[in-house]
């Protein structure tokens, strides 16, 4: 493909990609607003929530969720105020530090997990037939480990400095 021009189909594959993120995104962002929850807040509750010991390290954390350590860093400090996470030092190095997942956060996220499906569900994956989600979550693992390799870092060692 060697085709230099606006109409070039690695332009529209992207143009495709990023509208219907935005779009996913305006909608998935309403749901979670009825429960107090942004994007961001969410996505830090699901991925301690999924991962062992519902702890990750916050370098680990912040590779995952693609915010900066100071990113993350603000995000953790209001959750925390909130109660939704609490922070526990790495008893192994002394500069670590886990993000842990609350009571309160696990119950934040339980109420806003069914609205949370139901929006996925009416407005992404049940767009789909099951081959072509299939398909395209092959596609997209290929595509996340190409351009953001430390998406799942820390997901297996969660106890571990």
């Amino acid at each position: 493909m060697t085709t230099n021009r606006p109409d070039d189909p690695r332009i529209t594959a992207y143009g495709l990609l990023t509208e219907t993120y935005t779009g996913l995104s305006a909608r998935i962002s309403a749901q979670l607003d009825e429960h107090k929850l942004s994007l961001v807040e969410f996505d830090v509750l699901l991925r301690l929530a999924r991962t062992p010991g519902n702890a990750l390290r916050m370098t680990d954390l912040a590779a995952q969720t693609t915010l900066s350590t100071s990113g993350v860093t603000r995000v953790v400090d209001r959750m925390e105020r909130d109660g939704l996470l609490d922070r526990r030092a790495c008893p192994e190095d002394r500069r670590g530090s886990f993000a842990v997942i609350t009571k309160a956060g696990l119950h934040r996220l339980e109420e806003a997990l069914p609205g949370h499906l139901t929006t996925i569900e009416h407005w992404f994956t049940g767009q789909l037939d099951p081959a072509a989600l299939e398909s395209l979550l092959d596609g997209l693992r290929t595509l996340r480990d190409a351009v953001h390799p430390g998406a799942t870092s820390g997901s297996l060692t969660a106890g571990e400095c």
